[in-house]
């Protein structure tokens, strides 16, 4: 066993979510129809920033790379699933069960980060708003994203550099309609438990340590607009109850995954479809017909389509 470097394993076989026919034919239609959805709501945001002058603010740079994350988090496994779903073909490459291991962590810990620089965003536009421009300049946004991107993909490097070097040589069932981390790696013929700790450690403390710094961001910039609001706080509670209704879906079934231990598989099902298919699916939802600049963005893009149609 001194040279096993290449698996013996070419490919991993998905149970996906349902072994009924009929369940993988509604399963099918059903998410088609969320994933079409996805790509073109969060397109329809990235787009709405980039056109108007109105929204190129820091808080909205933040949100169209939050929206590109999510189209990309959406993308990294949900139309394989579709297919399997349609063909009934169940299964992954070892090379494609990688892949999808290594983006999964790296847009997830690339959103993490995002989600705290907004957070940042939003606590010095409540909290200091006289230096808003100054300390959010340009320059800082830029740095914040390349900062998101960079602790993705350490953190997705740090468990797949020894992810790809354990020898698959038997059991090649994944009980999930993707490739994880803590499902792919107990099928290696060998002691795992030192990497499964590394997971814990790495997916799960990263979770952890990012919603603790979220919450606490957000319970003091509440506090901030309850005692320090002299316009009243409903303008700003309503900006920062679509942050938090998007932090509470992404990391809840994060954590719940990465750091409790008795977890089933049905629940790990659903949690992962979670922050894989629906908080991608919600936050265009969340922060289009909840926020009005973005709403106002809309109609005047819509108004300019149309006259610039009549003149031709």
């Amino acid at each position: 066993m001194e040279q096993q470097n290449h698996s013996m394993v070419s490919e991993f076989i998905l149970l996906g979510l349902t072994e009924s026919r009929e369940l993988q034919i509604f399963f099918y239609l059903f998410f088609s129809i969320i994933y079409v959805s996805i790509v073109l709501g969060n397109l329809i945001i990235i787009f709405v920033v980039k056109l108007d002058p109105q929204l190129h603010s820091p808080m909205y740079f933040l949100l169209a790379n939050l929206s590109f994350i999510d189209m990309s988090l959406a993308s990294f496994a949900t139309p394989k699933m579709i297919y399997n779903l349609n063909s009934g073909y169940n299964t992954i490459s070892y090379e494609g069960c990688m892949t999808q291991m290594f983006f999964l962590h790296l847009l997830g810990g690339s959103e993490m980060m995002v989600l705290v620089a907004m957070a940042i965003d939003r606590y010095i536009a409540i909290c200091k708003p006289l230096h808003y421009k100054i300390i959010m300049s340009n320059h800082v946004c830029t740095g914040l994203i390349l900062l998101s991107w960079t602790t993705g993909f350490v953190h997705t490097m740090s468990q797949m550099v020894f992810t790809v070097i354990l020898p698959f040589c038997g059991p090649n069932v994944v009980d999930s309609f993707f490739c994880d981390l803590p499902r792919v790696i107990r099928l290696a013929c060998t002691d795992t438990y030192i990497l499964e700790l590394l997971v814990i450690a790495d997916s799960g403390l990263l979770s952890l340590f990012c919603f603790i710094v979220l919450f606490i961001s957000y319970s003091i910039i509440l506090i901030t607009v309850q005692h320090h609001s002299s316009r009243g706080p409903f303008k700003a509670l309503s900006t920062l109850s679509a942050h938090i209704t998007v932090v509470a879906l992404f990391f809840g079934p994060c954590i719940f995954i990465y750091v409790w231990p008795f977890n089933s598989v049905s629940i790990d099902k659903i949690l992962s479809m979670f922050y894989t298919i629906f908080t991608p699916l919600l936050n265009p939802i969340i922060y289009t017909f909840r926020n009005k600049d973005m709403k106002n963005a809309l109609r005047k893009i819509k108004t300019k389509h149309m006259s610039s149609r009549s003149i031709f």
